[in-house]
């Protein structure tokens, strides 16, 4: 009698991927040691922060003690930790796209190869070679009482007498005018590296049909340019995000009253002034995500349409 034979269950295959790649080409190899230096002090210092977040840590000296949530409640409850999100945002929502599409704008004008457009780049880097202090003492010089732009307001019969950096209408935008100044030149040089790779017949076709300057700009330019322009935009957005406690302490130290504190500023003043650690750490966890949020929105937003 004929017997039927059953085929035989076989386990699924691994993906091709995976079993066909040799182990050595998986393991990381070269790329080890930079892996072990970001676990250790990248993503170790990332994990402090949240561990501190809830402890009650009142100074180094002091044992600290476990808060749970509470630092989060006292910042949640607290005015000023609302005065820095209110200027850390008025920061970024007016700095931020002011900077990139004046970037742009000078990149373009760039990339045009105008007369002495290489030396425009290297005079464009020129605020990213000034250390942080000495580009305070010189908008210092331009904005205190006696400065520059008093004087220049009283030979044109202006007002000159106002205290830019202690006036409470003008401290937040002269830091924004602070950034801009060292932001514009570096991201247009970034750009116009981008830029560079447009095709010129389609430019030149573009121009024989009649469009005109600013029309090949916003229609060649800046759709082929917009990944790019997404990512000089994260970086901008966290260098003002977490890096404007330098220019809030060297100029203003948060003042007057909490005009200028914003959220990293506020981080420095808890952890290094208050000696209040816990509440410092619940803040930079909040900053942290608020970062994350942030470069999740640029990147949807000018990512790639083509």
């Amino acid at each position: 009698m004929a017997t039927v034979l059953q085929p035989r269950a076989t386990r699924p295959a691994a993906p091709a991927s995976l079993s066909r790649t040799p182990v050595k080409e998986r393991f990381p190899g070269m790329a080890l040691p930079g892996l072990v230096w970001y676990a250790l002090f990248t993503i170790g210092p990332v994990i402090a922060m949240f561990v501190v977040a809830l402890l009650r840590w009142p100074g180094m000296l002091i044992t600290p003690t476990f808060a749970g949530a509470g630092n989060f409640s006292t910042v949640f409850n607290d005015p000023v930790f609302w005065d820095a999100v209110r200027n850390s945002a008025v920061q970024l929502g007016v700095g931020l796209p002011v900077m990139i599409v004046l970037a742009f704008l000078l990149a373009y004008y760039v990339v045009q190869r105008p007369r002495g457009h290489r030396t425009l780049r290297y005079l464009l880097f020129i605020p990213a070679l000034i250390s942080a202090p000495a580009a305070a003492l010189v908008f210092y010089s331009l904005l205190n009482p006696d400065g520059l732009l008093n004087g220049v307001l009283g030979m044109v019969g202006l007002p000159d007498e106002r205290a830019w950096l202690a006036d409470p209408a003008t401290a937040l935008p002269s830091l924004i005018a602070l950034d801009l100044w060292a932001g514009i030149g570096y991201s247009a040089v970034l750009l116009a590296a981008r830029l560079d790779s447009v095709d010129e017949a389609v430019v030149q076709a573009a121009h024989l049909d009649g469009a005109g300057s600013l029309r090949v700009a916003w229609g060649i330019y800046w759709p082929i340019a917009r990944d790019f322009v997404g990512v000089v935009a994260m970086l901008q957005f966290l260098s003002i995000l977490f890096n404007s406690a330098q220019n809030v302490l060297l100029l203003t130290r948060g003042g007057p009253g909490t005009e200028t504190t914003t959220l990293s500023y506020l981080i420095y003043q808890k952890a290094f002034l208050e000696a209040d650690l816990g509440y410092s750490q619940a803040v930079g966890v909040v900053l942290f995500v608020l970062g994350l949020l942030g470069m999740l929105t640029i990147r949807r937003s000018l990512r790639a349409t083509h």
